[in-house]
């Protein structure tokens, strides 16, 4: 049996999750039976409304809301930027100390272009057998399909664990000598302002143990001063 993901922060209104890699956050996004939607509800005993995704591959802070109303306001934030979302990424290679990524992307699997904007920033940088790998700060100032993904894979760094858009022997590595069978990518924390209640919101999840596991070999990185 799985367990609900630990709740990060939770009103009348809306409930926020540390979504683990490797489950959907909805049926409409694959065929499991058990989704992270399914599991909160059935952990509160009552009827939640996503208000954003993350890509299955992907852990960290994820947002229900309780009622169609308090979707219906947030999903208004995240499209008029008053939503900040802030990921940790472990990308091949050394990216420049900041970038503003500006490169459309498909809308949906194949379909048309639309713009995106990313902007990026290096946290830390390790040697590795097969290569330099680092820590980047990411933060998507729109909401696209595999934005992050694909705006590290343009950028010339792609993801860690990403079957998709990375390389396929720097993902085994990885695996074989961290055990980090995941996508290297960890929806950190997010910051808005309450609808209802006008209160500045501001919630972090903690960093999954299997990627911990690398992230301390980049010695000089420091969580706590994450985003500052």
């Amino acid at each position: 049996m799985i367990s609900p993901p630990d709740c990060l922060f939770a009103d009348e209104h809306l409930v926020l999750v540390n979504k683990p890699s490797g489950l959907l956050v909805h049926r409409g996004l694959g065929q499991d039976r058990v989704v992270a939607m399914s599991l909160v509800r059935d952990a509160l005993g009552r009827h939640v409304f996503p208000v954003h995704r993350l890509d299955r591959g992907t852990s960290g802070v994820l947002c229900f809301a309780l009622s169609s109303e308090m979707a219906a306001a947030l999903q208004r934030s995240f499209t008029e930027g008053g939503v900040h979302k802030r990921y940790l990424a472990l990308v091949r290679g050394v990216p420049p100390d900041q970038a503003l990524i500006d490169h459309p992307v498909p809308k949906c699997e194949g379909g048309e272009r639309v713009s995106a904007l990313t902007e990026m920033r290096r946290l830390a940088t390790a040697r590795f057998a097969i290569g330099d790998f680092s820590l980047v700060e990411a933060m998507p100032k729109t909401g696209r399909f595999h934005q992050i993904r694909r705006h590290l894979k343009h950028l010339g760094h792609p993801l860690v664990g990403d079957v998709n858009y990375g390389r396929g022997e720097i993902n085994r590595f990885f695996r074989a000598e961290f055990g980090l069978n995941r996508l290297a990518l960890h929806a950190a924390s997010i910051a808005f302002q309450h609808p209802v209640t006008g209160e500045s919101i501001e919630v972090m999840a903690p960093i999954p143990e299997e990627l911990k596991r690398v992230i301390d070999l980049f010695g000089e990185f420091d969580f706590d001063r994450f985003g500052q």
